[in-house]
Order: C-alpha cells, then structure tokens, then sequence
C-alpha cells in the first residue's frame, strides 16, 4: 500500500490511574466507569462507558484514548527533545545535529511552500525520458532505492524455511487504496472512499500543471492500471497463509517466465546479488509482467508520475499535504489537519528512529522499570508452562516442543544493546526533501547490507520511544521498547493486580503470538517447519476455528461485522494474554489474598485493568477503514472477546446466564 494511506498503529497512552497522595498508593480511577451497565452485559462499556460517552475526539485525531492513535503524551515527550536539540548548536555530525536540523528543515514551511513541487520534477522529467519496458523498469529500480516504491516491493529478511539468513524477499505492491476490496466492492462506504481517491489522483495532477480536463483523465488511467494490479493481488486474509505466501524461486526461472520484468537486471540494478528471491506473491507479478506488454508505456508513465506524487506529497508544499489529508479524511473522519510540529515528530521518529532513541532513553528512561519488567516477562513464562502442561486436548510430545520455543524467546526490553549508525546520513537544516532522500537511501543500504548474511538477532524492529510490542516469529523474539513502559500499561509505583492487568497481558499477548495461527507454524529457532502431530494439530485448527467464528459474530457498525480469519491471531494473543497474566498474577502474594483496595477485589482489579488499557474512541469512518484493514479487533472487543471467554472473570463479578454476553461453557472458545 502506497503512503497516502497511514494509520498511526503506535499504542497510546492514556491516564488511567489516579494517585492518592493521603494513603500514599494507587487507587482505581471509576471516573469513567458506568454502574448503569452490568459487567456481564458489557464489560468495556462498564469500565468506560461515562469516559466513552463524554469524551470528545479532537479535530485532528480519528480518535482518542490508547492503542490505535498518536500517542500525544508520548509525543510531547518526543517533542521536547526535539525543540530542544534543533534550537541548540550541536556537533556537527553528531546525533542531535541530524536530529535536531532533520526537525527544522521539516518545520520550515515558508521554504518547503516556496518550493512547491520542485524537488519532485527531476524525477518527473525522468518519468517523461523513459522509452521502452526496460527503460521503465530501471527507473522503478532507481527510484525504489530513494524510497519511491511502486509496482515492485523488495526487502531483505530471514529465510522462513532457513530463519538464520537473511534473503531477498519481493511482495505484491502497486495500489494507493488500503487494499484490494477496496477496488471491486460496491457499498456506499467504498464508493465513498473510491471517489476521494479519484479525486485525489486528479487534484496531485493539477498540482503539477495539468488542466482539470486532463486530470481528470490521467487520474482514470492511474485508477484503472490500479485495479488490474489488485485484481492480481490477495486480500488481507489471503496474506495471512504463512506456506502460501512463500516461494523461493531461481531467479533465472523467473527472468524466463516472467520476461518483461527482466528480474536479472532489476536485481543488478538495485545492487541485489543473489541467485534466488523469494516471490511471496506469485500472482501478482505474473499479472504484473503482462500487464507489461498490454499496458502501453504513456499510460505507465502516467501511472509512475501518480505514485511518485503520492509517495512525496506530503514531503511538498501545503497544497499537497492537503491534498493528501482531504483524501485520508474518507479514511480516518479527521476534520482537521494535525500540527506540523506532530507530524515532524512522527517523521523524526520514523526516518532516524533510533537516534530520536538514544536521546529519549537518556531522558525519560526509567532503567529500575527495566528490571520489573523481566520479572513480570520470567512469571508470565512459567504460568505460560504450566498452561501448556494442562492442556487436556494436546499430547505429551508436542507439550515438550512447545515448552521448548517457550524458553528458546529472546527478550528484549528497553532498547538495543547497540545503536543503529547514521554516519552515513547527510541532513541540511533548509533542504527537507533532499534530508528525506538521504534516509530513504540509507535505510536501503542499511537494508541491502543484510542480504545472504546472517541474520543479527540482536537488532529491533522497532524504536525505543515507541509505544508498542511485538512477537517475531523468524527470530522468535518478544520486544518490549522503552515506550510502553509506562501507564497505563506499566506503572512501577503500581499494585500487582493493575501491572500484570496492564503489562502483563501485553507481555502474555506478545507471547501467544509465538502459538497463534502463524506462530505455531514456525519452531523454536524461527524456521516454518511443523513441531506438531497430525492430531494435536487438528484439535488446534478447531480450536482456532471456534474463535474466528466468534469473532465474525460480532457486530461493530450497523452491518459491520468483524472479520474472524483476518483478526484470528490477534485474538488468539488477546485470549491467550489475558490467561496468562491472569495466572501468573495468582502467582503474587496479592494475587493469593482476598483483600479489597477501594472496594474492589485483586482479581477484579485485574480485569479493571485490562480494560482501562484498551480505552478507545474512535470516529465511523476510521473504524470502518481499520476493520477493512487491520488485523485486530476493535478495542471493545479486545476486552469483551476474551473475557467472555475466560472463567475467572465470571467469577469475579459473578457473570450470569441472561447475562448479555455471558457464553455456556461450551460455548467458550479456549486454546492457551
């Protein structure tokens, strides 16, 4: 998917708790809770249901509250670094001179508006030089090596049947909408947003000199080339078979059958050399070689101009960045832009994430937090064992292989033992696009640098001040960065029962994520390869079944429901993180007592907790998009879902048939 579509996916934070100054500890904040609901009819509802219905989303966010949004506490923090480093003088070459002057130059409006769309018309001018196939196709190699992607999407990652070498890996690519459905599907919601985007195309075309004639059917090209690339594509679904979207192919093979893509030569282009790739998504580019030779090359270089205008927009002058958020609005329900000063950090962030770090971790770090944490991580992995040794429907053999990825995770916390390197990276304080050029091209390089070797277990996906966490199955490791080490997620000043309710199912989510859907499917060193038997395995997928059946049962917009097979693994993590945190919070001394803080008992304190961490609000039009898209489930049912689910929590506020979402035992959908 092109970058004209972003949705924030950092985890946001927002205060939960309340101090008590006169009793010296944490006590709930019921502020937002709503007595009017019962527990067992809704319990989201009933945490955040005065939050939910008095909350109002500000102009520039699709929505307010934790998980899916900008993290405006987290940016603030950000931010001030950032205000800092580019008003000081610093060391040439130095982190917080790239830091600070890539900040600047992306807050200097006046010059990025003198310029308007300058700094793209060489790449135009290319676009308009190009004569043949091969010729456009060399063009594509180049620019890919900048940042500006279109119709191929290469990387370099792990083998997923050798995970300890890294490969060259091509993914099917091409289209500007969130993904393929949004091409073929004809309800008013879609429609809605095919004609924002239409317009869009047009209005990037009369921004770069186009009467509105012929805008208008230069953008009708693009529109077409698109839908014909996604007829070639797989859904979100499709994406998420592990064995069916891998294929290691000679890249000799694929040069034949695939000629007009001329795989030799983009690959020498682009500096990869390798005698094999892996084309994750055969289909499409065998649509897209044919697509070669029907399509004539005016249209392609029409389509081209479109995506490289797309790609950069909103690294251009005002009348681009608004272009591009008018379209973003069918997606998301903003009214208002957001301040530059927020969408610098975001960029900051993502281009020199690691040097942003280093500077944030020296500031806001808590490294005691660090130490708590791997506690919560070593208890939740024991009540994890013990879980898997109990499980009734799976046999001793596969319990072993399974303990045995269990204690093979790398845990990671805080941020990495060494730093990413930018030596290479040349920031000027006045040229904005140039400094984003010269990170695309250094990530690329970063990147490329990977290929045939082996893989470095040691570096992070993501950057140390973001909000989030994740599993990564190739190298089987779970990443906790600095970012969510903080409430409401973790407070090292809070009780057990809010942390382990807090952290804790973000830890035992994380975890599952290793047994899910996909992650059951790699071993304990990362490689594809089954560790299961034939009948373990069966009792699993019925298992997963029931779940993504339960989930599609669940409405969340009039007829919008939840698509199951898409969110499967993610439910399968939430189910299993609440499990899991659960036990190993019954672990703790307070976990094993009965007493009651403000009224309400440790386990009940627990749930509250789970709850209040995925307190969200979110506008029509961003959910519609993010239940289209994304692979997990709204926040309402982030909590619903697994608590419906989970036996103690009907213990603990005595959840009762006639109960709105109280499920019979047998209705109960359990895996971990």
């Amino acid at each position: 998917m092109k970058k004209s579509f972003s949705l924030f996916m950092l985890l946001g934070l927002l205060s939960a708790w309340n101090y008590s100054s006169a009793q010296g500890r944490k006590f709930v904040d019921v502020s937002g809770l709503d007595p009017a609901v019962k527990p067992g009819d809704n319990f989201f509802r009933y945490v955040n249901g005065r939050w939910y219905d008095t909350v109002k989303i500000d102009n520039d966010q699709a929505g307010v509250g934790s998980y899916s949004f900008l993290n405006i506490p987290q940016k603030r923090l950000l931010q001030n670094i950032l205000d800092s480093v580019s008003k000081a003088k610093n060391v040439p070459g130095s982190i917080e001179q790239k830091v600070g002057d890539f900040y600047a130059s992306g807050m200097d409006m006046a010059t990025i508006n003198r310029r308007g769309y300058e700094p793209v018309k060489p790449i135009l001018a290319r676009i308009d030089a190009i004569n043949s196939i091969p010729s456009m196709l060399k063009f594509v190699a180049v620019e890919m090596m900048s940042g500006n992607r279109s119709i191929i999407l290469f990387g370099v990652s792990p083998d997923n049947k050798n995970s300890s070498i890294n490969v060259a890996h091509v993914y099917q690519a091409g289209i500007g909408l969130p993904e393929k459905g949004y091409y073929f599907k004809t309800d008013s919601p879609t429609l809605h947003v095919q004609e924002a985007y239409k317009t869009y195309l047009q209005q990037l075309f009369q921004l770069t000199g186009n009467d509105r004639a012929a805008a208008i059917k230069k953008a009708a090209i693009v529109y077409s080339i698109e839908k014909e690339l996604a007829d070639g594509s797989k859904t979100n679904i499709e994406l998420r078979d592990i064995n069916a979207n891998y294929h290691m192919m000679a890249v000799a093979a694929i040069n034949e059958t695939q000629p007009h893509i001329g795989w030799k030569n983009f690959l020498a282009t682009i500096g990869a050399a390798t005698d094999s790739i892996d084309v994750a998504q055969p289909a499409y580019y065998g649509k897209l070689d044919k697509m070669l030779k029907t399509v004539s090359i005016e249209d392609w270089k029409t389509y081209l101009k479109a995506s490289t205008l797309q790609n950069y927009a909103d690294r251009l002058s005002q009348p681009f960045v608004d272009a591009t958020f008018t379209f973003n609005k069918a997606l998301s329900g903003e009214d208002k832009q957001k301040p530059r000063r927020q969408i610098m950090t975001a960029n900051v962030d993502n281009l020199l994430g690691q040097a942003l770090g280093q500077l944030y971790v020296k500031r806001y770090f808590n490294e005691a937090a660090k130490k708590r944490v791997l506690e919560l991580v070593n208890n939740l992995q024991k009540a994890f064992e013990i879980r898997i040794n109990n499980l009734e429907w799976m046999s001793d053999s596969t319990k072993q292989k399974a303990k045995e990825k269990l204690y093979a995770i790398t845990k990671k916390i805080g941020y990495p033992d060494k730093w990413r390197d930018y030596n290479q990276v040349q920031i000027s304080r006045t040229k904005f696009f140039e400094n984003v050029l010269s990170l695309n091209k250094n990530d690329y390089k970063y990147e490329l640098a990977k290929l045939n070797k082996p893989v470095d277990k040691t570096e992070w996906q993501t950057t140390p001040s973001t909000v989030t966490a994740y599993y990564n199955p190739p190298v089987n490791e779970i990443v906790f960065p600095a970012g969510i080490l903080q409430y409401p997620y973790f407070d090292f000043a809070a009780d057990d029962a809010i942390n382990y309710g807090g952290i804790g199912m973000v830890i035992g989510h994380e975890m599952t994520h290793a047994f899910d859907d996909q992650g059951a499917q790699f071993d304990k060193d990362g490689n594809v390869k089954n560790w299961w038997t034939k009948e373990d395995y069966r009792k699993f997928k019925e298992r997963t079944t029931q779940l993504s059946k339960l989930y599609s049962s669940f409405t969340v917009l009039d007829t919008v429901h939840i698509k199951g097979p898409l969110t499967l693994g993610e439910n399968t993590a939430d189910n299993g993180g609440v499990a899991i945190a659960y036990d190993a919070f019954k672990m703790t001394e307070q976990g094993k007592s009965g007493e009651k803080i403000d009224g309400f008992t440790p386990d009940q304190r627990f749930f509250l907790s789970i709850a209040r961490i995925w307190r969200v609000k979110t506008r029509d039009a961003f959910l519609r998009t993010y239940v289209n898209t994304n692979p997990h489930s709204p926040a309402m049912w982030r909590v619903n879902g697994p608590l419906m689910n989970f036996a103690p929590f009907y213990r603990a506020f005595n959840i009762q048939p006639g109960d709105k979402n109280y499920k019979a035992e047998n209705e109960r959908a359990r895996i971990w």
